[in-house]
């Protein structure tokens, strides 16, 4: 079962994966250059996701959709397990938002041309003044709905255990008083672990659980404090129990 996977992957799935990447970085960059940005710079990349996860015939299931309300903007924070949280939240998250990346994926061929081209943010730490362009950048495109996603590690775990936060998302949900929804990601890391990237992806089933929302508790630094707390635990008890504890990561 696992060669015949293999085959379908090299003869059927990577060349559709290697087409419509193209399709949408092209497409994303042209729309967004012409148009709408919030359409053009969210919905190629949904239905791109969506068709990788579904050409791998990878099995998904997400839960808690009704903790979102219509209309209210958020700040998503997510474990990190592996390249394939990029589809599950950009392709069945089911919400309009916009990455915070780190800034050296603008250097990624057609990808990196594409993220720019929809606004999404790059986070970029060399000096205070590119900190503040950050923030300044999010506080502008946080309205109306429109939400962001962020890592709050920083990095892809190498064993599928959380490792430490960083504080940049939960000082923006102080900064604009917006709500933290943690989500908890499982499943990416059995499909392809950073350790195995650009090779065969494993079936396994990926399960993609959002939390109800965290709201502000006042501003400054105890509320950072709590948000950052709290979504550590609950993302933490959303883990399957193989995969929770922390374990440090040396990328950190």
């Amino acid at each position: 079962m696992n060669i015949l996977y293999r085959i379908y992957q090299l003869i059927v799935a990577l060349p559709v994966i290697a087409v419509s990447t193209l399709l949408t970085a092209l497409v994303t960059t042209v729309g967004c250059l012409l148009g709408n940005g919030h359409f053009w710079g969210y919905y190629p990349g949904k239905c791109w996701s969506w068709l990788i996860i579904r050409i791998l015939l990878l099995p998904i299931k997400v839960e808690g959709r009704e903790h979102l309300r219509p209309g209210q903007s958020y700040v998503f924070a997510s474990n990190h397990q592996g390249a394939f949280d990029i589809f599950m939240i950009y392709g069945f998250l089911g919400r309009n938002f916009k990455w915070m990346m780190k800034h050296q994926l603008r250097r990624v061929p057609l990808i990196g041309m594409a993220c720019q081209a929809a606004h999404h943010i790059f986070v970029d730490r060399r000096s205070t003044a590119k900190v503040k362009k950050t923030i300044e950048q999010a506080r502008n495109t946080l309205h109306d709905g429109m939400s962001l996603v962020v890592f709050p590690e920083g990095a892809r775990t190498f064993t599928g255990h959380l490792g430490l936060f960083k504080r940049g998302a939960f000082m923006l949900a102080d900064e604009l008083q917006l709500p933290i929804v943690p989500l908890t990601i499982n499943g990416s890391f059995d499909v392809m672990p950073r350790t195995r990237d650009l090779k065969w992806v494993r079936w396994h089933r990926l399960t993609l659980t959002i939390h109800a929302p965290i709201q502000p508790m006042g501003q400054g630094p105890f509320n950072i404090k709590a948000l950052e707390e709290k979504s550590y635990e609950v993302i933490m008890n959303g883990l399957v129990p193989e995969y929770r504890g922390f374990v440090a990561n040396p990328d950190q």
